[in-house]
């Protein structure tokens, strides 16, 4: 691949910006003084559509796709089939599949990022306190009051870090991603982060 994804240097940012139709995810290579530099994806997603899939273009000029994402149910039969979503690159081939395990996530969201041919990722959310009160937030008549406080998320394979992501305080949904070491596919990094804003059930 050579994309800018592929050149992250191990840290970008994911930001969202949401308008009455849709919610606009552009990811960002990270610089060393904190500002955003180059864009390494975009994508967009209606903010009433029933289907969970997203396309990943390199640029907001969508003119090249970079990946796509989309949900396994929508998938009818073969290895794709299930639950959880799947990552395909531009040609169609497939680079892995993530979900959220439901019963583990009452309590804290938790995410099993499966690589294709790699052993696979668990994310958890890092402060149980702030997960529980998201869960309680979500009870509250607060529909136009967004939950502002940061959380964050810690990936691991067998105790070792693999990818981190921290939500940033503020009003907009704005992520940091640190990816550990080059093991982990950039492609599969931004699509997990973007899903924990996407398509998590907050």
């Amino acid at each position: 691949m050579d994309s800018a994804a592929q050149r992250t240097g191990g840290r970008f940012t994911v930001r969202q910006k949401t308008s009455l139709k849709s919610d606009r995810y552009t990811v960002s290579e990270l610089l060393p003084d904190g500002s955003d530099g180059r864009v390494l994806a975009f994508a967009e997603r209606g903010r009433l559509s029933l289907d969970e899939e997203m396309t990943f273009y390199t640029d907001e000029s969508r003119k090249r796709v970079l990946f796509t994402v989309r949900e396994r149910s929508l998938l009818a039969t073969g290895a794709d089939a299930g639950d959880g979503y799947t990552v395909r690159d531009a040609e169609g081939g497939s680079l892995g599949v993530f979900e959220e395990r439901f019963l583990a996530s009452l309590l804290r969201s938790t995410w099993v990022l499966r690589p294709q041919d790699s052993p696979p990722v668990v994310g958890r959310e890092r402060n149980r306190f702030v997960a529980l009160l998201r869960r309680v937030w979500n009870f509250l008549p607060l529909d136009l009051v967004p939950f502002v406080w940061p959380y964050h998320f810690d990936f691991e394979t067998d105790g070792k870090p693999v990818m981190r992501v921290d939500k940033k305080f503020g009003p907009r949904d704005r992520y940091v991603v640190d990816l550990a070491g080059p093991g982990l596919d950039p492609r599969l990094a931004i699509a997990q982060a973007v899903a924990l804003d996407a398509f998590q059930g907050r």
